[in-house]
Formats: C-alpha cells, sequence, structure tokens
C-alpha cells in the first residue's frame, strides 16, 4: 500500500488562516476530482471559516465523556473506513481526550497516512518542540501541546501562511478571530507587536532551515556538487596556527558585506589523530569565530585541499579563505602546496588567499619526541655489544657448514631484533658493525677489509639498506604510537575542560581547578598586570606590579617570578603554576589553559558591568527627569500664575467680572498643576533615593480606578472592568496616581466624539488595565520617549505639556513591582497599560 502524503500549513499565531487555506485546498482538490473529506475541522465560530467548511464532507465526530464533561473528538475509525483519499484534519498537535486511540492527533495523522490517506493538516510554530521554551520567553505562556519537529519536517509539503502583525491586530480588533469579550485582553497579551513579529520571524527562519534540508537532500539525490550561491556561505580554514587570528577576522568581513551571509571555520586533522595544530591557538580562534558569529568545525582527511573542498561542497560554501603557505621557495619545487592546489581544484567555489606574517617561515611541526624509551634504548645497545661478537665466534665455529647467504641473514636478524628492542640509534650502529664483521670475518678475501666479489658486494649493501629501514620504521612506528598516545590524553584533558566549565557557576575558577587536577600541581593563580605599570625583566619579582584575579589551591603566588611555571596570557595576564616544572611537550595544554582562562576572566567582567551598570542608568534617568523639571514644569505654572495675578493688580485696566473670575481661575488652576508638579517632584526623589513610602496592599481595579476618574473631573471616560476581575497588589494611592497621570493625557489627545476608556482583564499572575485613547497615536520610534518628561512629540499645545505625569508613573508602576507599557490602538490612537500582580486565587500570602 502507498503512504499517504502530509501537507502542513504552518502558522505563526492564531488567526493568520492556516484553517481557512486548508479548507480552500480541500474546496480546490475537490474540484479536481479529488475524494476528499473533512476528518476534523475546528472554526472557532469564525464566519469565514465556517462559511469555508460548507460544501465538503465532514465525517461525523465521536461523542466521549471524561470526568463528567462531554467532548467531541476526530472519529479515526470512521475516516479509515470511508478511506478517502485527502482527509483534512485541522490542529495537528491537539491532545485527544483520554480513552482516544491515540494520546495526540498527529500519531491519529501518523495512523491514516500508513493507510495510504493523505493528509492537510495546520500547526502553529509555538507548539513545536524546539521552540517551545524560545516562545515561552516571548510570550511569557507556557504550551502544553508540542510536537516533535521530526513530525512536521518529514512532510512532503510545508506552506507558512504569513500575515504581517499589523493587519494580524486588525483582524482581531474587528472580531475575526476571538469573541468582543476576549479582543482587549489578547491583544495586550498575547497579540502584542512585538510578540507577534517575533513569532513571525520565528515562524520564517524554521521554515528557511526546512527549506536549506530540502535543497541539500535534491543535490545529493540528483548527486549535484557544484556549488548553488542561494545564500553566501563563507568557510575560513583554521590550521592552529598563530596566522589563524588573522584569517578569522579577515574571513569575518568577508561574511560582513552581504546580510545573512553564514561564517564557517573548519580545521582539518589526520586519520590518524595526530595533529600539528596548536591547541591554545585553536581555542583562541574558535572563540574568536563564535564572537563574531560564526561556527567551529572539525573535520578528518589525509589530503587536506580534498578535505577542504569536500566541507565546503557539502555545505555549499562559495567562498574559501585561506592563508598563504608557509612553505619556503624550494619546497614550494616539489610541492604546490595546499592553497595552489586547493585554487585549482575549486570550481565554482571562490578562494582568497590572505597573506600573513607567517608566510614562508615554514612549516607548522610537531616538536620532535623520542618514540623510544631511553631505558629500551640503552638495551638496545647492550644487545647489539654482547649479541653481534657472540653471533660472531658461533659463525666462525660452524664457518664450513654454512654459506655466506646464511650468514648474511643472521646478521639481519640480529640487527632487526636489536632495532625492536632499542629502536633507529642502536639498529643503526647494529647495522653497520654487523656490515664491518660480515666484511672481516665471513666475505673472501677473510680478515681483509676488501670484497673479491662484486654479487658479496651486493649482498653486503642490500643487507645494510634493508637494516637501516627496519630501524626508520620501528622508530617511526613507536613515535607514532607515542604521539597518538600523547593525543588522546590532551583531548581528553581538553573535553574535561570545556565540561567543567560550562557546568560551573564560576567559569574562571572552574578551569583553574581542572588545571590543577590535570597537572597534579599545588597550586594556579592568574594575575593581571597593575594599570600604568611597565612591566621589565626587574619587574616580574615585584608583588607591587601584580594583583590576584583568581587563585585555586595553594598558598597563591604574588608575582610570576615566585612559580614553577609562567604563562604569559597576553600583555596583562600571566598564568602562574607551582608544584612542580612541567616538560615542554605539556606547554602547548597549558597555553590553551590560559587562552580560555583570558575569555572566561572576560565573561565574568562583562557580567559584573551589567550587572553594575543597571542602576546607574536608572539614577541616571531619573536624576536627568528632575533637572529637565526644574528647568521647564515650574516655570510654566508659575509664568501663568504671577500674570494672572499682576493683572488683577493692575489699576490701570478695568476688569469686568467675567474677566476677573477668568483670571482667578487660571492662577488657581496653574497654583494647583504647581502644587501638582511639586509633589510629584518631591514623590520622584524618593523613588531615586529609594525613599519613596508604600504601602502594599490587595486593592480591586473597581476601587482605583472610579476614584482616578473622579479625581479628574470628567464623566465621559467610559470605564469596564470585568466581574471576575481579581485584585492587584499595590499602594492605593500611588495607583491612583497613576491613573490620573495616563487619563489626563488621554483626555488631552482624545477626540471629542471618542472620548477614552478604561479595561482591565488578569493574565501570567498579573492585572492589566489598560487606558484606550483613539487620538493621533505615538510614532514606535518614539515609544520610549514618551516617558521623558516634556516631550510633546509633535503637540503645539505648549501650554499644558507632558510635565512629569507619565515618567513618575512608570517609576511609581516599577516600584511597586509592574509596568506602564505603550501600544498603539488597533484602529488608530494610544493604549497604555499599567501591569501589578494580582492577587493570587486563593487570597494574599
Amino acid at each position: 500500500m502507498t503512504r499517504g502524503q502530509l501537507r502542513v500549513y504552518l502558522g505563526a499565531a492564531p488567526g493568520v488562516g492556516k484553517t481557512y487555506k486548508m479548507l480552500e485546498e480541500g474546496h480546490r482538490r475537490r474540484e479536481r476530482g479529488t475524494d476528499v473529506v473533512v476528518g476534523y475541522v475546528e472554526t472557532h465560530g469564525r464566519p469565514l471559516t465556517a462559511g469555508m467548511a460548507e460544501g465538503l464532507e465532514v465525517v461525523p465526530r465521536k461523542d466521549m465523556t471524561y470526568r463528567g464533561a462531554a467532548f467531541t473528538e476526530m472519529d479515526l475509525d470512521a475516516v479509515l473506513a470511508r478511506a478517502p483519499q485527502v482527509a483534512l484534519v485541522d490542529e495537528m498537535a491537539h491532545t485527544n481526550v483520554p480513552g482516544s486511540a491515540h494520546a495526540k492527533r498527529w500519531e491519529d495523522i501518523a495512523t491514516l497516512l500508513e493507510a495510504g490517506i493523505s493528509v492537510i493538516t495546520t500547526v502553529n510554530i509555538q507548539h513545536l518542540e524546539s521552540l517551545n521554551d524560545v516562545v515561552q520567553q516571548i510570550t511569557g505562556i507556557v504550551q502544553r501541546e508540542t510536537i516533535p519537529d521530526s513530525i512536521v519536517r518529514a512532510a512532503e509539503q510545508i506552506e507558512l501562511v504569513d500575515m504581517t502583525p499589523e493587519a494580524l491586530r486588525r483582524r482581531m480588533a474587528h472580531g475575526n478571530i476571538y469573541k468582543p469579550d476576549k479582543v482587549d485582553a489578547a491583544l495586550g497579551n498575547y497579540f502584542r507587536p512585538g510578540n507577534l513579529t517575533a513569532l513571525r520571524e520565528l515562524a520564517l527562519l524554521w521554515l528557511a532551515d526546512k527549506v536549506d534540508d530540502q535543497l541539500e537532500r535534491y543535490r545529493a539525490e540528483h548527486g549535484i556538487q557544484s556549488t548553488w550561491e542561494t545564500r553566501e556561505r563563507v568557510v575560513v580554514a583554521l590550521t592552529g596556527g598563530p596566522e589563524g587570528e588573522t584569517l578569522v577576522r579577515r574571513a569575518g568581513r568577508i561574511a560582513d558585506r552581504t546580510k545573512g551571509s553564514d561564517l564557517l571555520g573548519v580545521h582539518v586533522t589526520r586519520s590518524d589523530g595526530l595533529t600539528g595544530a596548536d591547541p591554545a591557538h585553536l581555542a583562541r580562534q574558535r572563540t574568536m569565530l563564535e564572537d563574531i558569529g560564526g561556527t567551529y568545525h572539525q573535520v578528518i582527511g589525509d589530503d587536506i585541499p580534498t578535505a577542504l573542498l569536500d566541507f565546503a561542497r557539502g555545505v555549499n560554501a562559495t567562498q574559501l579563505v585561506l592563508g598563504a603557505s608557509r612553505r619556503g621557495r624550494f619546497a614550494q619545487i616539489f610541492s604546490p602546496g595546499v592553497g595552489v592546489t586547493t585554487t585549482a581544484e575549486s570550481g565554482a567555489i571562490d578562494v582568497h588567499l590572505v597573506t600573513h606574517e607567517e608566510s614562508k617561515r615554514g612549516r607548522l611541526r610537531i616538536a620532535a619526541r623520542a618514540g623510544v624509551p631511553t631505558r629500551r634504548r640503552i638495551a638496545g645497545y647492550l644487545l647489539a655489544a654482547v649479541g653481534l661478537p657472540l653471533m660472531t665466534l658461533v659463525l666462525t665455529l660452524v664457518r664450513d657448514q654454512l654459506s655466506l647467504p646464511s650468514d648474511i641473514l643472521l646478521f639481519l636478524a640480529a640487527a632487526v631484533g636489536v632495532a625492536l628492542v632499542g629502536g633507529l640509534w642502536p639498529a643503526l650502529a647494529a647495522a653497520v658493525v654487523a656490515s664491518l664483521l660480515l666484511n672481516w670475518y665471513f666475505t673472501p678475501p677473510i680478515h681483509q677489509w676488501t670484497i673479491s666479489d662484486r654479487e658479496n658486494v651486493l649482498a653486503i649493501t642490500v643487507f645494510l639498506v634493508v637494516a637501516v629501514a627496519v630501524a626508520v620504521a620501528v622508530e617511526l612506528a613507536a613515535r607514532r604510537t607515542t604521539e597518538a598516545a600523547r593525543a588522546r590524553a590532551e583531548a581528553q584533558i581538553l573535553a574535561t575542560v570545556a565540561g567543567g566549565v560550562l557546568r560551573g557557576n564560576r567559569p574562571l575558577t572552574a578551569l583553574l581547578e581542572q588545571l590543577l587536577e590535570a597537572f597534579t600541581l599545588r597550586g594556579v593563580t592568574l594575575l593581571e598586570r597593575s594599570p600604568d605599570t611597565p612591566i621589565g625583566p626587574d619587574r616580574q619579582r615585584d608583588p607591587g606590579v601584580w594583583r590576584i584575579v583568581a587563585t585555586v589551591g595553594g598558598q597563591p603566588c604574588v608575582s610570576p617570578s615566585e612559580g614553577d611555571v609562567d604563562v604569559v596570557v597576553d600583555d596583562d595576564l600571566s598564568l602562574v603554576l607551582s608544584g612542580h616544572t612541567l616538560a615542554a611537550s605539556d606547554q602547548r595544554i597549558v597555553e590553551a589553559f590560559a587562552a580560555q582562562a583570558a575569555v572566561a576572566l572576560r565573561q565574568e567582567r562583562l557580567a559584573e558591568q551589567a550587572a553594575a551598570a543597571a542602576p546607574l542608568v536608572e539614577v541616571d534617568r531619573l536624576r536627568t527627569a528632575l533637572l529637565r523639571a526644574v528647568s521647564h514644569d515650574l516655570r510654566t505654572p508659575l509664568a501663568s500664575a504671577t500674570a494672572a495675578v499682576s493683572s488683577l493688580r493692575n489699576t490701570e485696566v478695568e476688569f469686568s467680572a467675567s474677566d476677573r473670575e477668568e483670571l482667578l481661575a487660571t492662577a488657581d488652576e496653574s497654583l494647583e498643576r504647581l502644587g501638582r508638579l511639586v509633589e510629584n517632584l518631591l514623590d520622584m526623589s524618593r523613588l531615586q533615593a529609594g525613599a519613596l513610602g508604600m504601602h502594599i496592599e490587595p486593592v480591586s481595579a473597581g476601587e482605583i480606578v472610579p476614584r482616578a476618574v473622579d479625581d479628574l473631573g470628567v464623566r465621559s471616560v467610559a470605564v469596564r472592568l470585568p466581574d471576575d476581575l481579581p485584585d492587584l497588589y499595590a499602594d492605593p494611592a500611588l495607583a491612583e496616581r497613576i491613573l490620573v497621570n495616563v487619563l489626563a493625557n488621554a483626555l488631552r489627545h482624545s477626540p471629542p466624539d471618542r472620548p477614552p476608556m478604561v479595561t482591565a482583564s488578569a493574565h501570567a499572575g498579573q492585572v492589566q488595565i489598560r487606558v484606550i485613547d483613539h487620538g493621533p497615536g505615538i510614532p514606535e520610534s518614539d515609544r520610549d520617549r514618551v516617558f521623558l518628561p516634556f516631550q510633546r512629540l509633535g503637540d503645539r499645545d505648549n501650554a499644558t505639556g507632558v510635565g512629569l505625569g507619565l515618567a513618575l508613573s512608570r517609576g511609581l508602576a516599577e516600584a511597586m513591582g509592574g509596568s506602564l507599557t505603550p501600544e498603539t490602538t488597533p484602529g488608530g490612537g494610544l493604549t497604555m497599560t499599567l501591569s501589578l500582580p494580582a492577587v493570587p486565587p486563593e487570597g494574599p500570602v
């Protein structure tokens, strides 16, 4: 039986039109003669969606009862029995009522597909398992219903149903998504413009990755090796040498020229696991690469150009960055080098050869290590010194019974035995001595250094060459074994370091502890040079030049000269080890630790700076507000009151009763505004000093909202508060002050025929009170400026002014653990949302 095909309509948020598109596709297929049924569709009471469902055959739902409540689910058995060509099944991530055939609807869909029924379904981006935590961070809502990404990615077709946040909010405001009583809460919570924009970006990026997967699969199925420049991908080849940082910077600049390009770093390791790369350099280069947004990769290959090009073509790279050859001109005569070979074979991939200071300085080599231990080498010399004379003595006694070829083979066996025991140099010595003994005792003429038969000359020469070759092979094998063991130990140490740093709350301390344990040291200290202090050989012993950044183990070193090993990290940092000296071969690993220590120190300091800067920014903002208030808002009411009083005291002008009443009202209003401003200034100064007295208690929004409206002396404000709204935690007087300031601004900017409205809802443990007006609104770029004093944002009424009200209102809201945020009112205008903690249903704690 042929498996059915899956088509998924993916949306960024509810209401974008996924179900409508699914039903529309059902009608299109039915008109083409395809047997289509509706297995399950949820219209949510939307008229347009319900209208689109008409005309399609619907399989009746299955009625179910769970814990005394009635539910309806898709009747899987009925759909299977109907056996249509295509089934429309809405809400792929839905959780079925207990007692159903499967726990999840996507499992029902899998059953239909296995039965040969093609399925068209819908899902929202927030239901994908890999994005569940990201969506929670954005929206503050935990999605209980999730679906594995692999299920959706396996679909033959995925179509994104896209809609701009503004259009979706207009649909919401017109009642096309939710019922009118839920519109305000939805617009202020899940359907905020920022939330919708972030969800839309998630959907686009996730689908772009899916498209990339499809493209790679298509290229693999059709054997396409050439590069398709669908997106700029820059690959930089890292050797682990000192020139790597130059290459990373250059590749980063190339990638930055094209928006949306990818940067990948790759290091090629030999198949035997041995590498000439310096771990310290690779660690620094990997950190630099990731800091500028790139990713690090490591591949295995003995042919470096082939490995690089295979990787580049595998990731569909468009550009490859290589360093200029370190080989000298003489060496390039015999081998063109990696850069030239790669360029010649790159095809459509552009290759950049970057010059650097290490060019033509020679190839990077591993420090030579003895392949055979000293003890074995001494044993080889002893074996040669004793065995060869003894063998010569025995062979001379049986000279008449053995021919010269037999003597040569026996001496060759002795030379090989010396090589296996002692390695290269004892074997070379044994080969030379054995050839001389053969010449003197066994090659005619005997007891002379001459050889009469040319064939014997050839035999002894071949003997010498074979003995030397065996010795070299044994030595190389022993050296490779030693290097492989060393590389494995280094890899294990570095892996342990990475794990310890990632799991630790304090990366720098965890790193130093790993170094202490790895090399069984007594103490490890990271020292930093004091600012503006020159460093010289005579200052290395001066403790006053250095300060301890971090230390683990025993007594810390206060200067680099106090330790047994001093590793210079950079101009200002030095890693000092105490306990014992290290072998030269361990220096590379310690340098890698030192490089990571510098990175960990930088991360810790950046975190500390960010934490310290936050309160300073807030203090500076409040200080600026106070200064501006003194320079501006105090002047305006004072000038109005002074002008009114001066006019009344003027005896040269005769005012009518109405004029006198107007002047008195102006003076009274100005003095009242001045009193409110002084009160606001005092509250802000107390807020800045942390001395604002607050009495937080449970209070009802139904109490503070009407009082705020009464304080303004207006009756045109519409108040709509739900009866089941929970109480909130706040200082009643301060909460009322916030609403008075916000309502005053809403009244000032609202048209006469559309007064402001106050609504409220509960969401995610908060009560949100919204003051909605339909005035000119505020551009999104000016949203932050509205909370700075005296920003009229184009309003020509300079007599009233914004004053300090909104700046103080936000400060008071945050002081009570809440927030005050502006949003665009659907249809035009501004909505100010005051969010304060809600009292839990069980009551105050």
